[in-house]
């Protein structure tokens, strides 16, 4: 615990000038990043009297180690800053609010040929349209198949739309009204991008207008006496108010606004935004969040701002922002809000009718979500905390192990040697601090070789992040801080526990690569598969938790978070190597240039025989490159002959415009030699 004092400023070095300004901790981790009108007087608030903060502020203070600040010229740019900071370095004293759940959009794919209509999560891409969110996916589907009798917009996959167009056969949806089926040419591509247009102005609220239009054209259809015809408008006009029915009347003046509610305790805070478009809510989320630090309302619903629309722009940013309490000061915002709409936004407090009467709507879904969150949470706060300290008390711990950290090998009969790192903090998975380690030390199969080389690469480069930030330096003051100090480093943090997969072997080879390095202050322990026994350093006998034990149910999660992941990319190291070719070793070539010349030659056995007039003729083969390829390819040794596994056969020359059976092209049977799931198994 480190004393403020020790690391404060001297007076007059603190400008009095906006800014952000970041704390870190002793492993230069940035921990908290705050902004200010005036530097001076926000910072000279943490280095009172450690008696008068509030203890969350307290606990900030006492972690770090040190203090720095950049001065920009307004508090919009001090704005902007510290949200791409809080975003880049993932402080752990920031507010940060999480998704309870990943929400689901209604996307129009606007920047594909023929626009797609299909259920999205996760981050938003350029081009596409999106409505939402919603609360759950069914209630997309739901609402997308009573518009597709309107609006026939194209909701196949890229495969199924290429298979149809092969095929000259639209899908199902296509025979029954439900695809304009532009695969097979119904429509023409303008023709159904205005059918996505029309789609999207639709859900976009602009659904008045095309209502009254197909109720005239109804009536002329039946004046005309087109009954069939004025039969099919009406159910259209039904299909189209069922839709709309499923999104209420909530703002009778039609107006685009979000509106945010906050729930909060001395602990944690929940949010929650009703997003209304056109007088209807369009889209619900919800949000959780532990107040690390001592935040007011209206921080909160700064913090619930920045991370709604930091990432957003255009029409995504609304016309009108309701809050339970106004950030203080208001005017960077809300001028923040506006850059990003390109138009003015309006951030107020609703005071009467149906704006305030939606707002206490908002808040009891907020008020619920705390109380369900916290249900959940006590729970599971409980169980993560208790495996910890059995896991701290079966082998002789000084404190819980907050951090663990697991390692993994993987092979296949020794070929493509991987390993894995996966870290555990208070008992989560932290998968952005996963790593993945090729071994490069040696060839063929040796896991207590491999093991420690891993753990001496890993700790190498801990113990050099430690020397090159000055822990070592005696207490001398750093000076020179770069601006990319600090970031989130691959080996910066160590661990409190290392756990290998496997029994003494691996134990005693990650205990040889510490030693070796001098770190003596990690444990370190083994989790073998075959009886889940865990081996310490230097015992002959196991550790064995009882099988109902937390701990050892939170080290088998962390033993096979660690085998998935290093089982995936060596599995991907193996299909990659397969895919391999000649061709992949030419400088210069790409992967265009590469499918013409295996598409004009059918294989690279028959390019290898080829003259470079010959080549020359491939297009975009120029003579140079030409002779390139030629000489890599006679330089290259002769691929072995492949053989058919089911037959034991040579496969030696195939019919022209075949690929040759090589490990150089797709779809080849496996070369003699090469590994093979079917022989042997993966580690």
């Amino acid at each position: 615990m480190a004393d403020p004092s020790s690391y404060r400023p001297r007076p007059g070095e603190i400008p009095d000038s906006p800014g952000v300004y970041r704390f870190r901790d002793e492993h230069r981790r940035v921990i908290y990043v705050g902004k200010a009108k005036s530097l001076r007087q926000r910072l000279a608030n943490y280095f009172q009297d450690l008696a008068g903060l509030h203890p969350r502020t307290r606990t900030m203070v006492t972690t770090a180690a040190s203090v720095e600040w950049t001065v920009v010229s307004t508090e919009v740019e001090a704005l902007q800053l510290e949200y791409s900071w809080i975003k880049e370095y993932d402080p752990r004293f920031n507010v940060k609010y999480r998704d309870d759940k990943s929400y689901p959009y209604l996307a129009v794919t606007m920047n594909e040929e023929y626009p797609r209509v299909q259920v999205m999560r996760g981050h938003k891409k350029k081009g596409v349209r999106y409505f939402g969110p919603y609360g759950h996916a069914w209630a997309i589907r739901d609402t997308v198949d009573l518009l597709l009798r309107v609006f026939p917009v194209r909701t196949c996959s890229a495969g199924v739309f290429k298979n149809a167009a092969r095929t000259g056969r639209p899908c199902l949806l296509g025979y029954i009204g439900k695809c304009s089926a532009p695969c097979v040419g119904r429509v023409t591509e303008e023709e159904h991008r205005e059918l996505a247009d029309e789609f999207c102005d639709f859900m976009a609220g602009r659904t008045g207008t095309y209502i009254r239009r197909l109720e005239t054209a109804m009536t002329d259809a039946a004046e005309e006496m087109e009954y069939e015809r004025a039969a099919r408008l009406r159910d259209d006009i039904e299909a189209l108010k069922k839709a709309m029915e499923k999104s209420a009347v909530v703002l009778a003046d039609a107006t685009d606004a979000d509106l945010i509610a906050l729930a909060e305790d001395e602990l944690e805070a929940a949010v929650q935004i009703f997003h209304v478009r056109g007088g209807r809510v369009r889209g619900q989320r919800g949000w959780v969040t532990d107040k690390v630090e001592d935040v007011t309302t209206a921080a909160l619903v700064e913090h619930a701002l920045q991370q709604l629309y930091g990432e957003e722009k255009g029409d995504a940013v609304p016309k009108e922002v309701l809050v339970p309490a106004l950030p203080d000061p208001l005017e960077p915002v809300q001028q923040w809000l506006t850059d990003r709409r390109g138009a003015n936004v309006s951030l107020r407090i609703p005071q009467r009718g149906d704006k305030k009467s939606l707002m206490e709507t908002v808040a009891r879904n907020a008020q619920q979500s705390l109380v369900l969150h916290k249900t959940k949470r006590a729970s599971d706060l409980t169980t993560r905390s208790r495996a910890l300290e059995e896991i701290s008390e079966a082998l002789d711990l000084d404190s819980a192990p907050l951090r663990i950290e697991c390692y993994d090998i993987s092979h296949l009969q020794g070929d493509d040697v991987v390993a894995s790192m996966v870290v555990f903090e208070d008992g989560l998975s932290r998968k952005s601090e996963y790593r993945r380690f090729q071994i490069k030390g040696f060839e063929g199969q040796d896991d207590g070789r491999s093991m420690h080389e891993v753990i001496t690469r890993r700790f190498r480069r801990y113990l050099a992040d430690k020397e090159k930030t000055g822990e070592w330096a005696d207490g001398d003051e750093l000076t020179d801080l770069k601006d990319d100090e600090g970031r989130p480093k691959r080996f910066a943090y160590p661990p409190q526990l290392v756990v290998v997969d496997g029994g003494q072997p691996q134990v005693a080879a990650a205990k040889k690569a510490l030693d070796e390095l001098g770190i003596d202050d990690i444990a370190v322990c083994g989790l073998a598969k075959r009886l889940e026994e865990v081996w310490l350093p230097g015992e002959d006998d196991p550790v064995v938790l009882p099988r109902t034990s937390e701990g050892l149910y939170l080290l088998q999660r962390v033993r096979d978070e660690a085998h998935r992941f290093a089982i995936t990319y060596q599995r991907a190291k193996r299909a990659k190597r397969f895919r391999a070719s000649l061709l992949d070793d030419v400088p210069g070539l790409g992967e265009t240039r590469k499918q013409a010349l295996i598409k004009h030659f059918g294989s690279v056995k028959k390019l290898r025989s080829a003259t470079i007039d010959q080549i020359c003729e491939v297009p975009g083969i120029g003579r140079k490159t030409a002779e390139t390829i030629a000489v890599a390819l006679a330089q290259a040794a002769p691929a072995a002959p492949a053989v058919n596994t089911a037959t034991g056969e040579i496969m030696d020359d195939m019919e022209d415009g075949t690929p040759e059976t090589t490990a150089g092209v797709p779809g080849e049977p496996v070369p003699a030699g090469a590994p093979d799931e079917r022989r042997g198994q993966e580690t």
